[in-house]
């Protein structure tokens, strides 16, 4: 039974996401200009009910609705409805949530020798080998440094085309790539990731222009929890994000990024990049969970954006270098076309951004796990953060990986000595 009040979307402001309500708000302007619109949008299903995907899914669609498919890891579904089938769907009796299906961005803003990864790999021979990084983007370009002298790219899947072989027609995924795991075979070892020995997995929920919507990102990580054993995954780089309108506990794609993180998968996501306001780190950046990664050098990039959060966390957690970065270049791509003053040549592109620090922070992710394969994602952060280097004014600091290694190596003792100090 729909209800009679017009302003249905006020009254239920409880169960729909703010941007969904700003959506609806405007249906009464699109009416008398006679535009008929359905609103992309997730349904998120009450966790306390049994619920019967299948039979809710036929019943939006008898209603008009359009279903394009379900996300498990979120107990949800979603598609495109029309107003009037969203006024049904938030009084049911299944339904807890329901999100705009909102676009998501890459965090771009438009060296290793800082943090100590190169001491690391020269002196300690540490290089990521035997752990593997999936990085949520735009896609993945073989290029040589991933894949010579024998190929690092352990999977690769497409969300949004449903090709089979290797592509980036963004550039983005593959710049990130090289962040965290390029080995520097274009450049004679100039131009190295944190991690030149790991392995990749290409997820691409992001399309040629950067941007994707909220239900495939978060497909993306449900994926990766699907395949963590299959891949061995171990840490999941996010240089993505979109404005964190409430709550993290009222955000799918955090509720995601958790779920990977409570299965042992570490987690590094951008801060984003609408710095220098106070307040505006992205999602799923602002979940407490989560590494949430900012960009500096010897001080804060302007860009990089600030807490707190809306439930007022302080974040990010960390910084890493993210401006001026050059990583691998996906020939072809937008960014190439777009940016061609950036290309430093034609296997590499310079880049700032949020975007550039994460996979950077995931490379040395793997380099602890390298080091000690027992650490958890909540291991990782405390490492992380309780070793960096601190930011005058600052409650996070800048990441160290020498540090940060030195600490992981003997983590578990620390822990007991720490635990049996008086």
């Amino acid at each position: 039974m729909r209800l009679r009040n017009r302003e249905w979307y006020e009254k239920y402001a409880h169960r729909l996401d703010p941007d969904l309500r700003v959506q609806l708000s405007r249906k009464k302007q699109l009416d008398k200009e006679s535009i008929s619109v359905s609103y992309p949008t997730i349904i998120q299903f009450d966790k306390d009910e049994s619920v019967d995907t299948y039979a809710l899914a036929n019943w939006c669609t008898e209603r008009g609705g359009s279903v394009l498919g379900e996300i498990p890891l979120i107990d949800a579904i979603y598609g495109e409805f029309s107003a009037e089938l969203l006024e049904e769907l938030v009084v049911h009796h299944q339904v807890e949530h329901l999100y705009l299906d909102r676009r998501v961005y890459v965090s771009l803003d438009l060296s290793t020798k800082s943090t100590g990864v190169r001491q690391l790999q020269f002196e300690r021979h540490l290089s990521g080998v035997g752990i593997t990084i999936a990085i949520l983007d735009t896609g993945l370009f073989p290029h040589p440094d991933l894949v010579t002298p024998v190929s690092r790219i352990a999977g690769f899947v497409d969300l949004v085309q449903g090709k089979t072989d290797y592509y980036d027609d963004h550039g983005h995924g593959t710049h990130c790539a090289g962040s965290a795991a390029g080995n520097g075979f274009s450049s004679q070892g100039l131009y190295v990731g944190a991690a030149p020995e790991a392995k990749i997995v290409g997820v691409k929920v992001l399309d040629k222009h950067g941007g994707g919507k909220l239900s495939t990102v978060v497909r993306g990580i449900e994926w990766c929890v699907m395949h963590q054993k299959e891949y061995q995954l171990d840490i999941l780089s996010l240089s993505l994000g979109a404005p964190a309108i409430q709550s993290y506990r009222k955000d799918p794609l955090a509720q995601a990024s958790r779920i990977a993180w409570h299965n042992g998968i570490m987690v590094c996501t951008a801060a984003g990049n609408d710095g220098p306001k106070p307040g505006t780190i992205s999602s799923p950046g602002h979940d407490p969970l989560i590494l949430t990664v900012g960009a500096a050098y010897h001080e804060i990039a302007t860009f990089s954006s600030r807490g707190p959060t809306k439930d007022g966390w302080m974040k990010p957690d960390l910084y890493a270098p993210g401006s001026d970065i050059i990583s691998l270049n996906a020939p072809g791509s937008e960014l190439e076309l777009q940016f061609a003053d950036k290309c430093v040549d034609e296997h590499y592109l310079r880049l700032s951004g949020t975007s550039m620090a994460t996979p950077y922070v995931a490379g040395i992710c793997a380099l602890l796990l390298e080091e000690n394969p027992n650490l958890t994602p909540n291991d990782l952060k405390a490492i992380l953060t309780s070793t960096a280097k601190e930011i005058s004014g600052e409650l996070a600091g800048n990441v160290c990986a020498v540090a940060a290694v030195e600490l992981a190596k003997h983590y578990r003792q620390f822990q007991r000595n720490q635990l049996s100090s008086p």
